[in-house]
Parts: structure tokens; sequence; C-alpha cells
């Protein structure tokens, strides 16, 4: 199993980015999957998660801002970061939903940094 997180960077406040997880070792169409994040001091959370059916979900702090979505052709679940904050700053994850199914191990994540 292995998951790779690509698309992080430094973006201004109020920028936008996407990322991509590409995954491997698990059939990915009949997961749900979901971004976590894990800020400077903080346990990782859970900001947006979307089932194999394509119903999404979102943590209050990010919603109408972050949108998840996949591809299942190519394996890959996205996470479009809108209007980002500094409080955005974190290194983003991409796993299974654990309120779905057991995480696999974790890809390095991808780190977004937010300059205010």
């Amino acid at each position: 199993v292995q998951l790779v997180e690509s698309g992080g960077g430094l973006v201004q406040a109020g920028g936008s980015l996407r990322l991509s997880c590409a995954a491997s070792g698990i059939i990915f169409s009949r997961n749900a999957m979901a971004w976590y994040r894990q800020a400077p001091g903080k346990e990782r959370e859970l900001v947006a998660g979307i089932t194999s059916g394509g119903t999404t979900k979102y943590a209050d702090s990010v919603k109408g801002r972050l949108t998840i979505s996949r591809d299942n052709a190519k394996n890959t679940v996205y996470l479009q970061m809108n209007s980002l904050k500094a409080e955005d700053t974190a290194v983003y994850y991409c796993n299974i939903d654990y309120m779905y199914g057991r995480r696999v191990n974790w890809g390095q994540g991808t780190r977004v940094t937010v300059s205010s």
C-alpha cells in the first residue's frame, strides 16, 4: 500500500492550491477517502472526506473553501483549497476515512504554508 501526496507549497493568504494523492495497493474505488492535516503542535484531524459514491463531508473550519474530489480511474483523490488562511498551515495527508474503514500506512504528506 502506498499513498503519495503532492501539490503543497507556500502561498499567500487568500490564495489557492490543489493537492493530489495517488493511491496504490488498495481497491481505491471501494474505499471512502479523506484528507487529514496536522498543524505544528496539534493532533492530526480530518478535514474532508468522500465516499466511494461521491458523498462529501467537511470540517466546519474549511467548509466553503476546500473541495474534495476523486478520480477512480486514476486512483487519485484531490483537495482544491481556496481562500486559504494562515490557520490552514499544516502537513496534509490522505488516507482511508476512519469512519468507514481501517486506515493504511501514512504517506509522507505534503506541506502547506500560508503566509499572512
